[in-house]
């Protein structure tokens, strides 16, 4: 039986290592509102942290509009075999 390969994300270390990275780019990107100068048309597009907001909201809403389409469009588990 040939060996398993092993991925750099199957040790625990390397995804804890990976999970607390993206959260410190993302605290960083947050932090750099505070020295970036926005000109926004629309007000409330200036507020802090708005892009950040939008984009989770936006995922989230990916998320279960993904969820209600299953749903609707799942088939049954022998549809192919009919």
């Amino acid at each position: 039986m040939p060996e398993r390969r092993h991925y750099w994300l199957d040790s625990p270390g390397n995804v804890t290592k990976l999970y607390r990275g993206l959260w410190a780019v993302g605290a960083v990107l947050v932090l750099a509102e505070f020295l970036v100068q926005k000109h926004e048309e629309p007000a409330f597009a200036g507020g802090f942290a708005f892009y950040a907001l939008f984009g989770f909201v936006a995922c989230v809403a990916l998320v279960l509009t993904a969820k209600a389409l299953r749903r609707i469009l799942r088939r049954p588990e022998d549809y192919y075999e009919r």
